[in-house]
This record gives structure tokens, sequence and C-alpha cells, in this order.
């Protein structure tokens, strides 16, 4: 019961950063390769809104990723960060929230509880798109935590989301493309359960040791399948989230004030590319317009233009 209230209550309008504001803004991420092991059975890509997801079937150990490409950062939530101090990707972020649950005699009681995230989040530059984003949830008075996952829609629902925690040599290996031995990373399995028009959340129980592992760790490989049971891989950078996860959160109102100026900036920049394009295309009309033997006017029977070996029409003869 509690868990459900956190996901649909009003705690639900902070796990929504988890998909909705940014922390970082880069391009696409690099698809992983294709795992080698029984391809699952195709299964039902997500939507929004979903149903919970079913059980995940075990899938294949996680991909190695590609080199994490230098996305195209257009400014940020991160700017709220840096304003405390913290110029990592990653952020806190705390309010409180309505928790409802059960006392003894079975009547509801509501409270008010702190609920946190500390949290990363990718968008393409020029979409505004989110890409993928993690976040360790924690809720005042339980010592369970979170590892929230979401990735944009499409992907597979049964198959759910694997991840995997790289160390910093492992990390500074795949972005040099050198091979890492699988069998030293330790993947965790995480169940889908919350679909949205940004995209479908997954989530796991977060054990003290992946969270020592994030807090040490070069980055985390995070692996969906989408419709065609093809695996796709999206990076994900842990510099700097031992220091956001240990610290105070950051100011709400200048958070949301960094995202609102992204969101504005994301705007502008696909108001210049629809502007660009049409130049492009107005020009590349012209340029066709002066090509020999093009008729200019379209209608028939119109004289061909300069240089052109068309003959014009002849007069019908009586």
């Amino acid at each position: 019961m509690t868990n459900a209230v956190l996901r649909i209550g009003g705690a639900m309008a902070l796990a929504a950063l988890v998909s909705a504001s940014p922390a970082l803004a880069q391009e696409n991420a690099a698809p992983a390769t294709k795992p080698a092991a029984t391809k699952p059975a195709a299964a039902k890509p997500a939507a929004a809104p979903a149903k919970p997801a079913a059980a995940a079937t075990k899938t294949a150990a996680p991909a190695k990723p590609a080199a994490p490409k230098a996305g195209a950062t257009v400014g940020g939530p991160e700017a709220a960060a840096a304003a405390d101090g913290n110029k990592s990707a990653w952020v806190k972020l705390c309010e409180k929230a309505p928790l409802v649950k059960k006392d003894a005699e079975g009547k509801e009681v509501k409270e008010e509880k702190n609920l946190c995230l500390t949290h990363h989040e990718r968008l393409d530059g020029n979409t505004g798109m989110v890409l993928v984003s993690a976040a360790i949830r924690e809720v005042e008075g339980q010592d369970k935590k979170s590892l929230m996952v979401m990735v944009p829609l499409g992907m597979a629902i049964p198959p759910g989301i694997r991840a995997a925690v790289y160390t910093k040599d492992q990390w500074g290996a795949v972005s040099k493309n050198e091979k890492v031995d699988d069998k030293q990373l330790k993947p965790v399995e995480l169940k889908f359960s919350l679909c949205h028009p940004a995209g479908c959340t997954a989530e796991t129980e977060a054990t003290a040791e992946i969270i020592e592992q994030m807090k040490s760790g070069g980055g985390m490989m995070v692996v969906a399948m989408n419709a065609n049971a093809q695996p796709i891989g999206f990076p994900v950078p842990l510099d700097g989230f031992a220091d956001a996860y240990a610290g105070a959160p950051i100011d709400n109102k200048a958070y949301a004030d960094a995202r609102s100026q992204l969101m504005k900036q994301i705007r502008e920049r696909q108001t210049q590319m629809a502007e660009q394009a049409r130049k492009d295309q107005q020009e590349k009309a012209a340029a066709m317009r002066n090509l020999p033997g093009v008729n200019t006017t379209g209608a028939e029977g119109a004289p061909a233009t300069t240089g052109s070996t068309a003959k014009p029409a002849q007069p019908e003869k009586k």
C-alpha cells in the first residue's frame, strides 16, 4: 500500500523528476552491442499509460557499452547544483510528500514524510527528449531504498532492464573500446513499474552493495530490449554521485529555474533548426528552377529555359 501511494500520490510529483527534469543534456546514447545469449521472445513494447509490468524474464548479460560520447551540452539544472557548489551532473532533490498507511484498526492514516531523489538525467539537446535517467529514492523512516531507471517509450516490458556498475578502470577501458570481462560485472534486474509520456520507469531495491558500487564506480550501463528484441544500451556516468548522495539537497526553486532555462534553450534551438531547414529548402528550389531544360512556369507549351535544347511547342496546323 505504501509503495503504491508513493507512486501515484503527491510524492509522484517529485518522483516524476526522474523523467522530467534534466541534470545534463547530451546527444543520443550509444547503442549496446547484441549479447551472445538466447534471444528472448518478442514482448509488448512499453506505452503510456501502461499497466504494471509483468515479472521480468532473465535476459542476457549486459553488453559492453560503446565509448560514451561527449554530447551537446546546452546547460540546464546542473547550473542549480553548481550554485550550491556542486558541479556534478547528479543532484539531490527533497520535498515533503503525503504518505498513506493503515493503523492497527485498518483505518487509513495520512502523514507527511521527506522524500529525496539523488538523480542524473540525459536529454537530447535538440529535441529535449529524455534518453535515460537514474535515481536513488529515499523515504524518511524507511530503511529500504530504491534504484529507479527511466528509458524512452518503445522498450519491451517483460524483459525489464538490466544495469551494471563499472569500476573507474573498467569504464575508462570501455571508453577506449577495450575489452572488459563480463564475469567481473554484477548486473541487477529492474522491473517496470510506471509508464508516462516521457518514458517508462523500472526499479529495484538499492541495496547497500549497489550504492557502494555507485559511489566508487566510473559509470553504469543500462540495457533494455526494444520491440524487436534488440538490446539498446544507455551509459550513465557516475562522476559526482557520491558527493550528491551524501550532501545536502539543492534548492528546488533554483533547480526549477535552471530546468526552465534549459527547455527555453531547446525550444530556441528547434526554432533555429526549423528556420535553417526552410532556408535550405528555398535554396534548393531556386537552384532547381535555374537548371537547363526546366520549365519555369509549368504551363503546357511554355518556352524552355535559356540554354535548353528542347524545341518550343509548334502551333497546331489547320
